[in-house]
C-alpha cells in the first residue's frame, strides 16, 4: 500500500527531456502577464498585524472565504474526470496519480485566486489546507499506518511546492517549458509520447484561459469552478460559465 504513494516519485532535479519545438512551441491561449497578486492599499494597523503573521480585515468575511475555499477544492476533486486522465496519459491507477492530477487543478485555482489581492491569497491558504486534509483522510481509508502516512505527506508536500514552481514558470513561458513541467510533475518523467504532452499543454492553456474569464467576486463568494473537458472539438473557444448565485450571507 505504501508503494502506491512513492512508486512513481522521481528526483525533482531530473533534467526534462527535449520536446520537439515544432510540435509544442506555440501558445494556444493567453494568460495574465503576471502571477503576482494585485496591489491593495491597506492601513498601517493592517500592515503591522500582518507583519506579525496574522491576517487583517478583508473585503469579505473570512468564514465565507473559508467555505468558498472548501467548495473550490471540492470542485477540483469532484468535477474532474480522473479516468480520462488515467486513460489518456497512461497513468497508473494509484493514489499518487490521483494526487498529481488533483494538484494540477489546485494549482490552476491558486493562480487565479492570487489575482484577487489579499482576500484571494487568504483563500489560497485554505484551498491548500483542504487538499492536505483530504489527502490524509484518503490515506487513512487506504489503511496506511501513521508512520508511513507522515513520511508520505512530507514527500508529497515537497512534490507539491516543486510542482507549483515548475507550473508557474511553464504558464508564463512557451509551450516547451510548460510541457517540461508537466513531464516532470504530472508524468513523473515517464512519458514517451509527445502527443500526450501536447494534449496536456493544450488542456492547461485552455483551462487557464477559461478560469481567468470567471468573475473574481463570484469565485471569492462561492468557490464554484467548472472545468472544461480534457477533449473537445474546439479547444480555442471560451464558453463563459453562467454567473453563480449566492445569498446575502455569501452562501
Amino acid at each position: 500500500m505504501w508503494s502506491l504513494w512513492l512508486a512513481s516519485r522521481r528526483p525533482l532535479q531530473s533534467a526534462a527531456r527535449t520536446v520537439g519545438t515544432d510540435l509544442l512551441s506555440h501558445k494556444t491561449c493567453s494568460v495574465k502577464e503576471t502571477l503576482a497578486p494585485s496591489r491593495e492599499e491597506v492601513g498601517g494597523f493592517t500592515k503591522l498585524i500582518e507583519a506579525m503573521g496574522f491576517t487583517g480585515p478583508l473585503k469579505y468575511n473570512k468564514w465565507k472565504i473559508k467555505i468558498a475555499a472548501l467548495r473550490m477544492y471540492t470542485c477540483c476533486v469532484e468535477r474532474v474526470n480522473y479516468d480520462d486522465f488515467l486513460d489518456r496519459c497512461l497513468l497508473p491507477d494509484t493514489l499518487n496519480s490521483w494526487f498529481l492530477v488533483a494538484q494540477l487543478h489546485v494549482w490552476m485555482c491558486l493562480v487565479r485566486m492570487r489575482q484577487e489581492g489579499r482576500a484571494g491569497k487568504y483563500m489560497c491558504r485554505y484551498v491548500v489546507h483542504s487538499m492536505w486534509e483530504d489527502v490524509e483522510q484518503r490515506s487513512k481509508i487506504m489503511g496506511i499506518d501513521a508512520i508511513h502516512r507522515k513520511e508520505a505527506l512530507k514527500a508529497m508536500t515537497e512534490t507539491f511546492y516543486a510542482a507549483l514552481f515548475g507550473y508557474d514558470e511553464g504558464i508564463l513561458s512557451d509551450d516547451s517549458i510548460l510541457a517540461a513541467a508537466l513531464w516532470r510533475n504530472l508524468f513523473n518523467c515517464q512519458c514517451e509520447d509527445s502527443a500526450q504532452l501536447e494534449l496536456m499543454v493544450e488542456y492547461v492553456r485552455k483551462q487557464m484561459q477559461f478560469i481567468d474569464s470567471l468573475d473574481g467576486e463570484d469565485l471569492l463568494l462561492t468557490g464554484e469552478v467548472k472545468w472544461r473537458p480534457l477533449l473537445e472539438e474546439n479547444a480555442q473557444s471560451i464558453l463563459k460559465a453562467s454567473t453563480p448565485t449566492y445569498n446575502d450571507a455569501g452562501l
